[in-house]
């Protein structure tokens, strides 16, 4: 169990001191015993009242974390288990209306066992309007950072949570749709937790409560400082020379010692953070880095394929970061870096041809500017789905081909001594590429 912090503590842990403003407490007429006149109601409120110095599960107010001005939402749990109700739905509604009104970032705090049941259905359908006004926050190109505190359960991870734009977690906490109190008498515990969450795709990072404020803080600006202009391609890190044939130029873009995404996005930005997972139980860490770096002190967006065969829940996790970045109007630059896409029976299970539509789909709409550098293996439709269209540069180290020049050969019912031949044949040199008009242009390594 993660350790827990009421809403005052957690709001002094993560704020700069002395920037918290209270928002206004919406007026609302309250009932006796609330809206189902459910016997002792009223008392129990008393007593959460008198024992966290709160008048509802949650505060709402405005402040700064590293500097950046946000909206912040934090839940006391020990108000009725942070429960929302009606009141608590004003209140949520009002802080997101604030944020749409001054343009600042949202973050909610979250530490909640649901919605409460003294309420009935009242209470649960302050999830629709919470829901609400996150997609209207959405809609206004406003980012949302979630941080989950322990427990977050039931609507508050189902809206508040899981519906933000980065969602970060404390040690330990405990996460899932359902509470410790309604799941299943044999369901594994673990599965129901902050690290599980993170390793099947469904939050970004969990991060100790000593580092909470600087990387809430590094979170904020990256998504509140978009670049203005579309990235310039990085230089290239490998070899200078263009391979003087297509085998050759397959030869360089396998060779084990070519440098790869890690070292690309290491030389490009200052600092940066990864997103991970695609929100619908999949992570594909070896295949693909997506994120938000600083370079020159404003924000690009990255998709970095890594050399590996990319799988579905790359796929996906990249079309989320393309999707995101253009709702908050920052560039993107992506690396392309794969055999291809894989082939193998699980990944046609878990729905390769739609994932990777999905990246097709978001570079396509994209409204901000994408640059591409192919910086290694460019293996067909799983490598073109990340290309910028008419922006796409290369690497002297670099391939991009309809097929891998074997799986060409072995269609054409070719024997394996006419691979090379074919590798000519098929025009993917950097060199061929430009004069194809495919890409723009090759970058070199710097001068040195």
């Amino acid at each position: 169990m993660s350790e827990r912090h009421s809403a005052r503590q957690i709001l002094t842990l993560v704020t700069d001191p002395g920037t918290f403003t209270e928002l206004p407490h919406p007026a609302s007429a309250a009932k006796p015993d609330g809206p189902l006149g459910w016997a002792g109601y009223d008392a129990s409120r008393g007593r959460a009242a008198e024992r966290t110095g709160e008048e509802e599960s949650v505060a709402c107010g405005t402040a700064r974390v590293e500097g950046i001005r946000a909206v912040l939402i934090a839940f006391e749990f020990g108000f009725l288990g942070g429960s929302l109700g009606e009141r608590t739905g004003d209140r949520l509604e009002a802080a997101y209306s604030h944020a749409r009104a001054h343009r600042l970032p949202v973050v909610p705090l979250i530490a909640t066992g649901g919605s409460r049941m003294q309420e009935g259905m009242l209470a649960l359908s302050q999830l629709q309007r919470v829901a609400r006004q996150s997609a209207l926050t959405r809609e206004a190109g406003l980012a949302q950072i979630a941080v989950l505190r322990d427990p977050t359960t039931g609507g508050g991870w189902a809206t508040l949570g899981g519906g933000a734009d980065v969602v970060l977690a404390l040690p330990g906490a405990q996460v899932g749709f359902a509470g410790s109190r309604v799941r299943p008498p044999a369901a594994d515990p673990a599965a129901y937790t902050a690290e599980s969450q993170v390793a099947v795709g469904s939050a970004d990072e969990v991060v100790d409560p000593a580092g909470l404020k600087r990387v809430l803080g590094a979170w904020l600006r990256l998504l509140t400082s978009p670049s203005a202009d579309a990235p310039p391609p990085p230089r290239a890190l490998g070899t200078a020379g263009l391979p003087a044939t297509g085998w050759h130029a397959v030869r360089h873009a396998r060779a084990p010692e070519r440098p790869r995404a890690q070292a690309y996005l290491d030389a490009f930005f200052t600092r940066r953070r990864d997103i991970s997972g695609d929100r619908c139980g999949g992570r594909d860490p070896e295949g693909m880095l997506c994120g938000f770096g600083e370079r020159d002190g404003r924000t690009v967006a990255y998709a970095a394929q890594t050399g590996a065969a990319t799988r579905p829940a790359g796929y996906r996790t990249a079309a989320r970061l393309i999707r995101l970045a253009d709702r908050l109007g920052i560039p993107v630059l992506t690396l392309v870096d794969t055999p291809g896409a894989a082939n193998d029976a699980e990944a046609e299970r878990q729905g390769a041809g739609a994932a990777i539509a999905e990246v097709f789909g978001a570079v396509a709409a994209a409204r901000v500017p994408l640059t591409t550098l192919v910086m290694g293996e460019g293996g067909s439709g799983g490598a073109l789905a990340l290309a910028a269209p008419g922006n796409t540069w290369a690497t002297p180290d670099s391939y991009f081909s309809v097929i891998a020049p074997e799986l060409a050969a072995a269609i054409l019912k070719r024997p394996e001594a006419e691979v090379e031949a074919t590798a000519d044949q098929l025009m993917i040199r950097p060199q061929d590429l430009v004069e194809l008009g495919v890409v723009r242009g090759i970058v070199h390594p710097a001068q040195p």
